[in-house]
């Protein structure tokens, strides 16, 4: 095997040539950071020199650990009995690799114990992860959720269960699709209720939720009573218990290795993330987004795989005495797909950087510290 990170030109090429310099230096609050912390770093060069050693660490261990598994992972999955899922011990022992590498937190700040990376290098991560082993990725993927929470959670939320994202002891999913709201999410109708001492409890269906069986859950819900439209859901998080079961698992067409689940809440105790009724409307916006490049990274990444694949098969074939891919028409294949490749991954990374910027001005907007709902309500 190899590892997915120096083997691949093009994405050396990227790192080198990204341009973030401008959102590094907000991000590090003008490198003064690594005053306070050992692992920040002085300059941009010391930054890009962190980004080449932990990428060349996961392109190692993408290589050499998590690609000889995949296939055995995607042929035997996730197995559920009695309500449980138990994810395959590769997949297991995959996640134990990532955590022992510390990128469970990659976007996390470091107040909190993550590594606060852009969120570009992080995406050069899931495409390695990707090209890898793509159901793995959707689980290494979901600190998005961590960072929701983050975003858009109290301070005591945040010390609650953003380091137990960073450490590996949690994993999250969103759980947003009911049986009868898909795309339209204005739909939603699992109920949150709120009991007289003002605690909040869910109750209803949730559909092709990824990695349902996790100990932390962003749920979507209708809050406001009589509102059928976006504008009556928030955002809540519950922990994995009794009141909250996993009724099965969906047998899907590919991705294998990670569990989609059906989730039945029967009056599963919440707290209520962020404020009323900007569920759908600001919160959900900002993790599917947020989603949205995990998954434009994952599409990069199997695409990578596919293109080496064809490469190599090409290469080995031999028709007429001579390897097929010296036959115009498959050299053509050949060329169009590395050529979609690279204008595919510099979409990706352009994208990236732009939100990098956007993301680093937001919070110089906001002040030095992230502001807490509860004061801002």
């Amino acid at each position: 095997m190899s590892n997915f990170f120096t083997d691949n030109a093009d994405l050396l090429f990227t790192l080198d040539n990204l341009e973030i310099q401008e959102a590094m230096s907000l991000i590090e609050k003008d490198y003064t950071e690594a005053q306070k912390y050992d692992t920040a770093p002085e300059s941009f060069e010391d930054a890009l020199d962190s980004f080449h050693r932990i990428l060349d660490v996961i392109g190692d261990v993408a290589g050499e650990r998590i690609a000889p598994r995949a296939r055995q992972v995607d042929e035997e999955g996730p197995k559920f009995e009695n309500g449980v899922v138990t994810y395959h011990p590769l997949t297991v022992q995959n996640l134990n690799d990532l955590k022992a590498a510390g990128v469970m937190g990659v976007i996390l700040p470091r107040q909190y114990g993550g590594l606060n990376f852009p969120l570009s290098v992080y995406t050069m991560m899931t495409e390695m992860v990707s090209r890898a082993d793509a159901s793995l990725q959707n689980l290494f993927g979901l600190q998005d959720i961590a960072d929701t929470i983050c975003e858009f959670g109290s301070e005591e939320q945040r010390q609650k269960y953003i380091p137990r994202f960073v450490t590996g002891e949690a994993d999250g999913s969103m759980d947003l699709t009911e049986p009868d709201s898909g795309s339209d999410l204005q739909s939603v109708r699992l109920k949150a209720t709120q009991d007289a001492d003002g605690k909040w409890y869910l109750d209803g269906m949730k559909r092709f939720i990824t990695n349902g069986c996790s100990q932390i859950h962003l749920v979507l819900a209708r809050s406001e009573e009589g509102t059928t439209d976006g504008r009556g859901l928030s955002m809540f998080i519950c922990e994995k218990c009794p009141q909250l079961v996993v009724r099965r698992i969906e047998h899907k067409m590919g991705i294998h290795g990670v569990a989609t689940c059906e989730l039945q809440f029967n009056h599963v105790p919440a707290e209520l993330c962020g404020m009323r009724k900007r569920g759908l409307i600001k919160y959900v916006m900002s993790l599917m987004n947020g989603a949205r490049v995990s998954i434009s990274a994952q599409a990069v990444g199997i695409a990578e795989a596919a293109y080496r694949e064809a490469r190599k098969y090409a290469s080995e074939r031999e028709q007429f005495k001579q390897s097929i891919d010296k036959f115009p028409a498959i050299y053509d294949m050949l060329a169009r797909m590395k050529t979609q490749l690279a204008a595919s991954r510099a979409l990706l990374y352009e994208t990236t950087r732009c939100v990098d910027l956007r993301q680093a001005y937001v919070h110089l907007s906001e002040g030095a510290e992230k502001p807490d709902p509860a004061i801002r309500e």
